[in-house]
């Protein structure tokens, strides 16, 4: 009898010291719960920093313990088997009790802080030792945020270990999430300088344009205020064009965004939901491009009406700014771009709703020489990388014809050639003549065995 071992066998067997690790996760993730709970909505009979930052550190630790555990044992071929049959990944009960969990708590957040306010007492030391300041819901969102990327971070480095480029991007986002999105904001507030988060730039950070932002980092920043100013107008006038032209989209949507980079990570179980219809992609380009449009219209209109000392517009511009506030950076952006994850894949804000997904979009689609390339001739028309296109490409489609995929939605992510098990598809940053191109197939009629 054989006992040859497969090369796609699990490099680590399943054993009780493993399985006792993934209870001991389990188990810490329900007591942190439970403590999180506590500081929730027991009234400070129990001290909320025992009980809720106490839970917050073990549900951490906890899900670094399960996902260790659960990643480990899985071999690189195994990492997406049984996710349509999953109950959590497949738009099951599971799944929509997590989605409405996250709407829910979406909807306390920007409407309803003061329900939070056991958990925000939790993190008051972090905040003090942090920013010198008290603690708020904006923080508490930020510490679950962060930690959301970083223990989901080690399940996307494990379940994509075997690729140089996975394990770098996924590094990448969450060295940005942890310290351009989390630490340097609070260090500044520590100094007394405004808070400003250097990852973020103007149309996402639809604001730091607008007169009144302006105007406030340069009267209470000085000299750092001015250059806040100046960092925000040139990566978003000057160095976007010129990094997308050379890399594409990728560099900001799959590298530095923290939008991004908490649907690579948290979000990544969930990448083949998204919607590969025509009538979604047609949403797609009928709800984006828009929604681009009406943040340069607001921050045209701003700027004008500062100008004019109010005297054109009026309030109308603070309407302006308040409408996109609501409707789009709460409802579009957390809401529905977080909250329906488990039900329409990680990517709903980015692909319908980012502004910056746009202007990005349409400077790779017409001033890039990024492309994924594709070799149709070795095209077995398996479908897995439509499947896994977080952003409802339908991919197989170009590389069964060996065209090229240039789509303004594309974020480089390079799931599809990290799943194509052909080796088909390629990311590249070649020159932009004949980018179209597609790849040359070799038809029956060009073979002739016995000549």
């Amino acid at each position: 009898m054989s006992t040859t071992t497969s090369a796609y066998s699990s490099p680590v067997t399943p054993n009780a010291h493993g399985g006792a690790l993934k209870l001991t996760g389990l188990l810490l993730i329900s007591l942190g719960l439970l403590g999180m709970l506590v500081a929730a909505v027991g009234a400070e009979a129990v001290s909320p920093v025992l009980s809720g930052l106490g839970g917050i550190t073990a549900v951490t630790a906890g899900g670094i313990l399960y996902v260790w555990e659960a990643r480990r044992q899985k071999s690189v071929a195994e990492q997406n088997n049984g996710a349509w049959q999953n109950n959590m990944t497949a738009r099951g009960a599971g799944a929509w009790v997590v989605g409405i969990v996250l709407t829910g708590f979406y909807i306390l957040l920007y409407w309803f802080p003061n329900t939070l306010h056991g958990l925000i007492l939790a993190v008051e030391p972090l905040s003090q030792w942090l920013r010198n300041r008290p603690a708020d819901h904006w923080f508490l969102y930020g510490i679950f945020y962060t930690l959301a990327v970083l223990v989901m971070g080690l399940h996307a480095l494990l379940k994509y270990r075997n690729s140089r480029y996975h394990i770098i991007r996924t590094v990448s986002v969450m060295f940005f999430q942890l310290g351009f999105a989390f630490l340097l904001p609070g260090l500044l507030l520590f100094l007394n300088k405004p808070e400003f988060y250097f990852s973020y730039f103007w149309p996402l950070k639809y604001d730091y344009l607008f007169p009144s932002t302006v105007g406030y980092l340069v009267d209470n920043g000085a000299a750092l205020g001015v250059f806040m100013v100046f960092w925000g107008a040139v990566f978003s006038f000057i160095a976007t064009p010129i990094l997308t032209y050379y890399l594409g989209k990728r560099w900001y949507c799959s590298w530095v965004c923290g939008c991004g980079g908490l649907a690579e990570t948290a979000g990544d179980p969930y990448r083949h939901l998204s919607d590969k219809s025509k009538k979604a992609w047609q949403w797609e380009v009928a709800i984006i491009y828009p929604i681009l449009g009406f943040v340069i219209i607001t921050t045209l209109v701003l700027w004008v009406n500062s100008w004019s000392e109010g005297k054109l517009l009026g309030n109308l511009s603070h309407g302006f700014s308040s409408t996109y506030g609501f409707f789009i950076g709460a409802i579009f952006s957390g809401v529905v771009g977080v909250g329906f994850y488990p039900l329409m894949g990680n990517r709903v804000w980015c692909r319908f709703g980012c502004p910056m997904a746009a202007y990005l979009g349409l400077l790779q689609k017409h001033f890039s020489r990024f492309r994924i390339t594709t070799n149709g001739g070795q095209c077995i028309s398996c479908g897995n990388c439509s499947t896994y296109c977080e952003m409802g490409i339908d991919v197989r489609h170009y590389a069964q014809k060996g065209e090229p995929i240039i789509r303004s939605s594309c974020v480089g992510c390079g799931i599809c050639a990290h799943v194509c098990p052909r080796g088909v598809l390629k990311l590249e940053n070649g020159p932009r003549d004949n980018r179209y191109a597609a790849t040359p197939l070799i038809n029956r009629d060009d073979v002739d065995i016995l000549r």
